[in-house]
């Protein structure tokens, strides 16, 4: 589905937590995510650092969206 929205010229950001696969499906733009159980936070960090993590982790997105790439890229947190 990524390579198929951005053959419309549309960047897709791929925020996942095993690398490995978005690199096989051809994701160009890729951010890591915290955990398989939940890839945008932390329940044993409770509410308020969940936040932190999901906010980082679109700021991350954000930032890899307007990044130009030619080749697959991985936006380490």
């Amino acid at each position: 589905m990524v390579k198929g929205i951005e053959a419309y010229g549309i960047p897709v950001v791929h925020v996942c937590t095993v690398v490995p696969i978005s690199r096989t499906i051809g994701a160009n733009r890729i951010v890591p995510a915290i955990g398989i159980p939940y890839p945008l936070g932390d329940p044993t960090e409770g509410e308020a650092e969940s936040y932190k993590i999901r906010d980082a982790l679109v700021e991350k997105a954000l930032q890899a969206l307007q990044t130009p790439v030619t080749d697959q890229t991985v936006f380490e947190n």
